[in-house]
């Protein structure tokens, strides 16, 4: 549909249909009033996205002041609806406001009480596990100080084990990202496989031999792989990084997985866990997957590779987001972004903010269904930094809970979730991110819906049944 053809029905919708307003409104009423709001402020945010890619299109001038214009209208219609809502509610608010948060707050408690589920001190393991590879890390320094392998730095904790919150407490993956950086004599160029969906940005890794002439004549002990004799090079150097990890000059995932897993292995005797901990590594082709067991807990890691993007908090990494990956495609990856968002959210909340347990009790709650557990960290993460962090205490807990399942029935029905990092303009400025990451044009999590009816359908009828099941055990209410 035309964008201006679109927001003029929106428009005639709200101006028809207003908001209703005024005393005695009963439970029903409100609900819907409140319904309503929720899909108003989704729909503003969609069509704040659809202006800016307007915009970056080169709209005609008059079409794209119209769309703008229309914009400004549903936002005051949305704006005015909810003033005068809040200017009729203060009065009755401001005499039982202590009253109502007792009320809340033992709400929230009560509600707590039931989606309470068997919690593991996932704080307590990720330090362990930090422990651990941060003495890894140290071994990694001294058995490749003097090589042309990869350099590898201090792992990152990222995925939902270490952002505070994990759908499956018995079956817990702890996940980190080790970066890395060329060796000695080596650069890495990172080339965009334009080949790819424009949804899966996938990247090549160029392995380039650099001139270390200079280090030679100044006395360190390494020949320059581009200006020294074969010869000479193979009889006193060990070989480049082209001849041990790279497939045709790019950096090969599965044989950087190979290598990493054998050196994971040989390093293990030497470090203190070793003594009371039992290893045992995991199949696995474009990671480094591994269990440590003491006879009374087990934890399973799995050690993923990354390139940096510049400086930013974006990577491209061997972790594959199609179910066949090319062994020299390393996927962009947005997981260490958003871990540090988390970690800024949790800066920005109250020590009793209770976000991470609405996050956990949805990830489990969709567990069995035809929705992903990223697809409900997706809509909390857009909750999150649309509502203010005070607003997620325990006294609000039924509202968030019931914003997070009103989202998800939204996206449901619209078949669309914007991605939460790639062209989201309310990103978080502390966190870097590459200019054609943060300008860049968003896209559809729920595509698949779009294109698949079935799919579709198939969606709805799970959102039923969740929804039962979230008044049953969130609300306990029966049906």
């Amino acid at each position: 549909m035309d964008p201006v053809v679109f927001l003029f029905a929106l428009l005639q919708g709200l101006i028809q249909y207003p908001p209703p307003v005024g005393d005695g409104l009963d439970e029903e009423t409100h609900w819907r009033m409140e319904a309503r709001a929720k899909y108003l402020e989704w729909e503003r945010l969609r069509l704040e996205q659809q202006v800016e890619q307007l915009s970056q299109k080169k709209m005609p001038h008059l079409q794209l002041l119209a769309v703008a214009v229309l914009l400004a209208l549903v936002n005051d219609v949305v704006n005015g609806a909810a003033l005068a809502e809040n200017n009729n509610d203060n009065d009755v608010a401001n005499v039982v406001q202590e009253e109502d948060n007792n009320v809340d707050d033992r709400d929230g408690q009560d509600i707590m009480e039931r989606i309470q589920g068997p919690v593991q001190d996932l704080q307590r393991v990720c330090e362990w596990i930090t422990d651990l590879l941060d003495n890894y890390t140290i071994c990694f320094g001294h058995v490749l100080s003097d090589s042309f392998y990869p350099v590898l730095h201090r792992p990152i904790g990222v995925g939902s084990a270490f952002e505070g919150w994990s759908p499956r407490e018995q079956d817990v993956v702890y996940r980190v990202l080790i970066p890395m950086t060329p060796p000695r004599g080596h650069s890495f160029h990172l080339e965009l496989d334009g080949e790819g969906q424009r949804h899966v940005r996938n990247f090549r890794v160029r392995v380039q031999l650099e001139c270390t002439c200079t280090r030679q004549q100044q006395g360190e002990n390494m020949l320059c792989f581009l200006h020294s004799p074969e010869e000479e090079l193979r009889s006193n150097q060990d070989p480049s990084l082209l001849d041990t990890l790279c497939t045709d000059s790019y950096l090969d995932v599965q044989k950087t997985a190979l290598w990493f897993r054998q050196l994971v292995k040989a390093i293990w005797p030497a470090l203190p866990q070793s003594h009371n901990w039992h290893l045992m590594l995991l199949p696995s082709r474009r990671s480094c997957q591994f269990k440590v067991t003491n006879g009374e807990e087990s934890f399973r890691i799995e050690m993923l590779f990354g390139v940096w993007r510049g400086d930013s908090a974006i990577f491209v990494s061997s972790q594959p987001r199609e179910a066949y990956t090319l062994s020299t495609a390393w996927p962009e990856s947005y997981a260490v972004a958003e871990a540090e968002f988390f970690k800024y959210i949790a800066r920005q909340a109250p020590p009793d903010s209770l976000h991470l347990k609405c996050l956990q009790f949805f990830s489990r709650l969709v567990l069995g269904f035809s929705f992903s557990t990223y697809t409900m960290k997706t809509i909390v993460m857009h909750l999150l930094i649309a509502m203010p962090a005070s607003s997620w205490s325990r006294g609000h807990l039924r509202e968030r809970l019931t914003d997070i399942r009103d989202s998800l029935h939204i996206c449901l029905r619209q078949k669309c979730l914007q991605h939460f990092i790639v062209g989201n303009r309310r990103f978080p400025q502390d966190i870097n991110l590459p200019p054609d990451v943060r300008m860049g044009r968003t896209y559809n999590l729920l595509h698949h819906l779009a294109q698949q009816p079935a799919a579709h359908t198939q969606a709805m009828r799970d959102y039923r049944v969740l929804h039962k099941t979230f008044k049953r055990t969130a609300l306990g209410e029966d049906d």
